[in-house]
């Protein structure tokens, strides 16, 4: 691996400093892009899924924890499977107390969701060391609604929001290389009104990796990262909450 070139301080900067305008940019477009997704339509959810935890039986409803918004961590792990997917689990590594905290003081909650038996998902998130919620949808049509068990004996295959031909078209069929059934990591975002569930983004492949702090993960939601948030009327108005643009 090769280091940087090596520059007298005068060259550093002047190189720092037209990269420095291209970082603004990209924030910007960012900024942009997340407020475009604030401004999705929203699926109301009627099928009342049925999960299974650590206090048993469970609906979507409850995994909000009475918060506004939930957002499920689809993580791949197959009712076959001893250990979980060792992509997800080097994600799941990075999940903190901290960051759940400061997602639950935006009102949002994270739980991950496999379709794995519960006692599976328990055994391993045990030997991992791990805290955060982690629900099976074993039984449920979950996985399958939200695209990310591929059964067609179940459900035309569908992942990142391409059919299996889109997919061998684009070159990405990889995706679907194994036997059938197969799991594909995703993550997928809910806002509640009153009792009322509703569908708001689902993120897969790639997109699912944009996460990183607290911040990143609230992008992806709905009401944003809430830094002027009151009380909502109603969508309209939640989509034009105030976020901050950090680029200067």
């Amino acid at each position: 691996m090769s280091l940087p070139q090596v520059v007298s301080r005068e060259g550093w900067l002047a190189a720092r400093t037209a990269l420095l305008a291209k970082e603004k940019e990209l924030t910007r477009a960012r900024d942009a892009l997340n407020a475009e997704r604030r401004r999705l339509p929203m699926v109301r959810v009627e099928k009342d899924y049925v999960f299974e935890g650590p206090d048993g039986k469970a609906s979507l409803l409850d995994l909000f924890g009475g918060r506004r918004q939930l957002m499920v961590g689809h993580f791949m792990f197959d009712p076959e499977w001893t250990d979980g997917c060792s992509s997800c689990s080097a994600g799941a590594d990075e999940l903190s107390p901290g960051l759940l905290k400061h997602l639950a003081i935006r009102d949002t909650g994270l739980v991950h969701v496999s379709r794995a038996p519960l006692a599976k998902i328990e055994d391993y998130k045990r030997r991992k060391g791990w805290a955060f919620p982690w629900y099976s949808s074993y039984g449920s049509e979950f996985n399958y609604d939200y695209a990310v068990t591929m059964d067609e004996s179940v459900a035309p295959v569908i992942y990142n929001y391409k059919s299996l031909q889109q997919h061998r078209e684009a070159g990405t069929d990889y995706y679907f290389s194994g036997p059938q059934p197969s799991e594909q990591p995703g993550l997928s975002c809910f806002l509640r009104d009153g009792d009322t569930i509703f569908h708001t983004y689902s993120t897969y492949g790639r997109g699912a990796e944009q996460t990183g702090g607290s911040y990143y993960y609230l992008d992806l939601t709905a009401l944003g990262r809430q830094e002027e948030w009151e009380e909502p009327k109603g969508r309209a108005d939640t989509a034009r909450s105030a976020q901050p643009d950090f680029a200067e």
